[in-house]
């Protein structure tokens, strides 16, 4: 496969929002006269290489706006408490980039504006996407581009057990266990206790028709079931329970899985191996001839309340980010899918790796999608609930059945 340009970037998708900017007496550089000429901007991308590709969107959009904007980045482990005593007292930066679960959280409290406010217009989105910036039928968010996860396959290890790439599960059950021998494992995975884990288990529980508001639903059971199979006949390690997907990435490439399920930030490191020859195939399904329905991933740019001029001054800078132009080079900087479908038709015909991908968003899934600002507790149940079943502490049925309690206490 041709060798993207990809600024490689770990998305890591615990619940997070953005650091609350510093009250100042006139937010945003609002002048007398009312007209902001300068605004704050807010961020997690404190990664090299991803900061390094924000910074050159952020520095465009300033130019094509005249609107100076003072960025700050902070790491996501801080972010989400002190969001909230931000959005409490109002003292939120002009714009903010947030993990798109947390938007509907972060809508509740008040603090965000509709970004149709500001002639932004959601038209040639994917659904899922502006499903994942609503709140209560208004849209308070949009992405300029979302990831997902796929299936990564080794062609040469395949090739050699005579495999081929799995489209359901029980192809997927059987290639695992083909391939896992020699001390190598079939598939690798994360089931770490925290939104990684949820956010990677999530393709298997939504595909089989399982849904948030009761997780331990026979659909929820026997998905979780599935997962839970292929950790206890050793086709994948029980180090998955340790592993995040960073650790899942090294392992595939190491040739210590023959299969993976992980993102697409992940090609720039993969594609660095010229002896790793691999190929992606789209989430395997419970049934030949189904959708995978993956959970979204990705950054959502708002507009917290601030002043109306530097409001203002934000929705010209947002509106900016998601241009075409814009989207297309930030995409192919962090190795996303552009938001919009026309763009992303165009964008997979130059990166051919992102098909798999691109072909998920249609049927994808904004996290809050079925729960709103009440997933983030349920997310944590859940993972808990992932992470007894594997290491073999409780049955799926009954790790399922404690975390709908849990969720609902």
């Amino acid at each position: 496969m041709p060798t993207p340009k990809w600024c490689h970037r770990v998305v890591l998708t615990t619940a997070v929002v953005l650091l609350a900017a510093a009250c100042t007496p006139s937010p945003g550089g609002g002048s007398p006269s009312g007209s902001a000429t300068s605004i704050t901007e807010l961020d997690y991308y404190t990664d090299q290489e991803g900061s390094a590709a924000w910074q050159r969107n952020l520095d465009s959009c300033a130019q094509q706006t005249g609107v100076k904007i003072d960025r700050q980045s902070v790491p996501t482990s801080q972010l989400l408490p002190k969001v909230l005593q931000g959005a409490a007292s109002r003292t939120l930066p002009n714009l903010l980039f947030t993990d798109n679960p947390t938007v509907q959280q972060v809508a509740a409290t008040g603090a965000l504006t509709p970004v149709t406010d500001y002639g932004i217009s959601t038209d040639g989105y994917y659904d899922s996407i502006v499903k994942a910036g609503t709140y209560q039928g208004k849209v308070y968010g949009l992405a300029p581009g979302v990831n997902g996860l796929a299936l990564f396959y080794n062609k040469d290890l395949l090739a050699a057990a005579g495999v081929q790439p799995p489209s359901t599960w029980d192809e997927l059950k059987a290639a695992a266990a083909k391939l896992t021998k020699d001390g190598k494992y079939g598939l690798a995975f994360s089931a770490i206790p925290s939104e990684e884990g949820t956010w990677q288990y999530l393709p298997f529980f939504w595909s089989n028709g399982a849904d948030l508001s009761k997780v331990d639903s026979p659909q929820a059971v026997q998905a979780l079931q599935f997962v839970t199979d292929l950790v206890s006949a050793g086709s994948a390690s029980k180090s998955v329970l340790n592993w995040n997907q960073n650790d899942v990435a090294d392992q595939f490439a190491a040739g210590n899985a023959a299969m993976m399920i992980n993102g697409s930030w992940n090609l720039n490191k993969l594609d660095a191996d010229t002896a790793l020859h691999y190929g992606i195939v789209p989430i395997p399904v419970p049934q030949a001839g189904g959708k995978p329905v993956v959970a979204l991933g990705g950054e959502i740019g708002t507009i917290p309340v601030t002043s109306g001029d530097a409001q203002a001054a934000a929705g010209k800078v947002l509106n900016c980010l998601l241009s075409e132009q814009n989207m297309l080079q930030w995409d192919k900087d962090h190795s996303l899918v552009p938001a919009k479908q026309d763009v992303a038709a165009k964008y997979v015909q130059q990166y051919p790796a992102m098909k798999s991908f691109a072909d998920e968003v249609a049927t994808a899934r904004s996290r809050t999608a079925e729960l709103g600002d009440k997933y983030q507790p349920l997310s944590t149940a859940l993972g808990n609930a992932i992470q007894a079943a594997l290491a073999g502490q409780k049955s799926p049925a009954q790790a399922l059945q404690e975390a709908q309690q849990a969720a609902g206490s």
